[in-house]
């Protein structure tokens, strides 16, 4: 009776599998290559119209071309400054000038040009038709009436304007008519309007050869929803469905949309407006034709699957009777492992993965009690190479200091030993020689604030040398804060971040920098603090980025922060030297304003003040600070020391 719930489970099983399986197979094929058609048909759709806006444009300005050359003509200029009642022998000779110098040729030239004519605003017109036959003139009458039309659809400035009327009442809707204002010889005034018709029908010559299927048809939409171009007028076509037209004219440049006709046909509309002419360049295509790749698709995909699932569920049902005796025997030695019990199980005459899969689980289970010693061995072994790790990491931050302050105070003693005798020389190698000492400490104990601002003093007494210029710093840090306990080697490189960045443009008598120290909500801090520069709101993002990686600096980051325009491996390995020594809620903060200045704020736990003098029997504090009071005549706010 377990055996045969067991096998009935395992049918059930691979039988919800196999049929989850190939309707999931079927339907996402299905949607992916329906997906996939659509975006080919769109795609395809899109490069027709692309190709044949710009071969409809590239007609257009040719004849926009041929209008321009006839804007130039000195005859047609002089005949628009004609008075409204010209002398006929005036009037004849130009007539027969233009005529024969610049309408004929253009005509010959281009036979699809329907008409060319010029009127000017006293009145007088001159008219050019393909058909001989055509009438040569107008009444004064008429000839006003198609001027005051002229007026209303072209632009005072004497910009192209594109319309389909015409002066040929047969030929309304028929041609594609540009025009522009015209100006005379003798003024810089617009004295008149010429005008070019052009058979529409023969912007289907353009879009020739390209196959858009049995129902697919181009057709073209002005911005005033009058249409331009279209197929047939037979009732299949745009001109069945008025209310696309207004759709099309609002979709923007480019649309793309479906749409049911009153035979109840569904059609794609893709459209594209042109930015030369305005029109609107409209592809259509039945969905019907469209989809027949998908329906085929569709069709093949259901037959095989349900070839597939009947070859399936006989497999699966034969799988199940197979395995479902080896399979309840390895269960159960599984539950006696479950238990503790390192039992293996016996293994069956027979062959196959069933017989190596229970081989296994004897070797497994054999083997299980040695990898367990063996996880707890590496767990020991990992976390001692951790604790070495961070070790290591300490001590190559404290090992990164960058060697061109020293460098350049190098060649500044070796100026001022070339130059003059002087006693500055040995105030620099003093105050050199205790930075030195105090910096290639490597141990991990932690130094007092005083020792800190020790070191700092003497990095200013030669940088005064080095610049030829004394600047002061705000020192308000309370007495009581000096023995506090902080990092070694984290307040210098923090001014010195501020020398390098925040002043770019050399030192003014209004810079200065405060050194500041507090305890609030349990934590001591150190705020270094200047009225500089300031950072970018991008360089302080990437800045704050860098502090929260708790990762060790390395040259590439250092370099791309300076380059920025703020930190490098100075403020970053400050933050992290915090870190690695007070834990990884403790570091540096920092805020800064473009323009305003910046602020970096070491963020330390509170401890009991050290005892002993606070430079530790390494020297007793130089006494740079009268030195540093400003000089007679110096502005207020220099600067000051506490």
């Amino acid at each position: 009776m377990i055996k045969w719930n067991l096998s009935r489970k395992i049918f059930l099983y691979l039988l919800s599998i196999i049929l989850i399986t190939l309707t999931s197979v079927g339907i996402f094929t299905y949607k992916k290559a329906s997906d996939e058609l659509d975006k080919q048909n769109r795609l395809h759709m899109n490069q027709i119209l692309t190709n044949a806006l710009h071969h409809t444009d590239v007609y257009v300005k040719s004849y926009d071309r041929l209008t321009i050359s006839l804007l130039t003509n000195r005859d047609i200029k002089k005949f628009v400054d004609l008075p409204p009642v010209p002398e006929p022998y005036d009037y004849y000779k130009f007539w027969s000038t233009i005529r024969e110098t610049a309408l004929q040729p253009i005509f010959i030239r281009n036979p699809e040009i329907v008409s060319m004519y010029a009127i000017s605003f006293a009145g007088n017109g001159i008219y050019g038709y393909s058909n001989d036959q055509a009438e040569g003139t107008y009444p004064r009458e008429q000839m006003l009436g198609q001027l005051e039309r002229l007026k209303n659809v072209t632009e005072p400035d004497g910009t192209l304007s594109i319309t389909t009327d015409s002066i040929v009442p047969a030929m309304n809707g028929n041609v594609i008519r540009l025009s522009r204002q015209i100006k005379g010889l003798q003024s810089a005034e617009y004295k008149g309007i010429l005008a070019v018709e052009i058979r529409s029908n023969d912007l289907s010559m353009l879009w020739k050869g390209i196959d858009l299927g049995e129902g697919g048809y181009f057709f073209i939409v002005n911005d005033k929803g009058e249409m331009i171009y279209q197929p047939s007028k037979d009732g299949v076509g745009p001109q069945a469905l008025p209310e696309l037209l207004p759709r099309i004219v609002h979709s923007g440049e480019t649309a793309s949309f479906e749409h049911k006709g009153p035979g109840g046909e569904e059609r794609l509309y893709m459209s594209r407006k042109s930015s030369y002419s305005g029109w609107n360049l409209v592809v259509s295509m039945p969905l019907s034709e469209l989809k027949k790749p998908v329906t085929a698709i569709r069709t093949t995909t259901i037959l095989i699957g349900l070839f597939t699932l009947a070859i399936a569920v006989a497999l699966a049902y034969r799988f199940g009777r197979s395995i479902t005796r080896p399979i309840l025997v390895l269960i159960q030695g599984m539950r006696q492992t479950e238990q503790g019990k390192w039992s293996t199980v016996p293994l069956p005459n027979r062959r196959d993965e069933i017989t190596e899969l229970m081989q296994r689980y004897n070797l497994m289970v054999g083997r299980l009690s040695e990898l367990v010693e063996q996880v707890y061995e590496g767990e020991l072994k990992q976390q001692k190479t951790q604790l070495e790790r961070q070790q290591a990491e300490f001590q190559a931050l404290q090992l990164q200091i960058n060697p061109h302050f020293l460098y350049n105070t190098l060649e500044t003693i070796v100026c001022y030993a070339v130059v003059q005798d002087s006693e500055e020389i040995s105030e620099i190698v003093k105050s050199m020689a205790y930075m030195l000492r105090y910096s290639v400490q490597t141990n991990l104990e932690e130094i007092t604030v005083a020792n800190e601002l020790n070191h700092v003093l003497n990095y200013m007494i030669i940088l005064k040398h080095r610049h030829d210029r004394e600047f002061e710093l705000d020192v308000a840090v309370p007495p009581q804060f000096l023995l506090k306990k902080m990092v070694r080697l984290t307040l210098q490189p923090l001014i010195e971040n501020v020398f390098q960045h925040a002043f770019p443009d050399g030192l003014e008598d209004h810079h200065w920098i405060r050194i500041d120290a507090g305890e609030e909500g349990g934590r001591f801090w150190i705020s270094v603090e200047d009225n500089g520069t300031g950072m970018t709101r991008e360089t302080l993002e990437n800045l704050q980025s860098k502090l929260k990686t708790q990762q060790l600096t390395d040259a590439s980051a250092a370099a791309g922060l300076e380059e920025s325009g703020r930190g490098g491996i100075g403020v970053l390995n400050v933050h992290r030297r915090i870190q690695l020594v007070f834990g990884a809620e403790f570091g540096l903060r920092v805020e800064s304003e473009p323009g305003i200045g910046t602020k970096m704020t070491m963020i330390m736990p509170v401890s009991k003040p050290a005892n002993g003098s606070p430079d530790e029997g390494r020297g007793e504090l130089p006494e740079p600070r009268n030195a540093w009071r400003p000089e007679p005549g110096d502005k207020e706010g220099t600067g000051r020391t506490e």
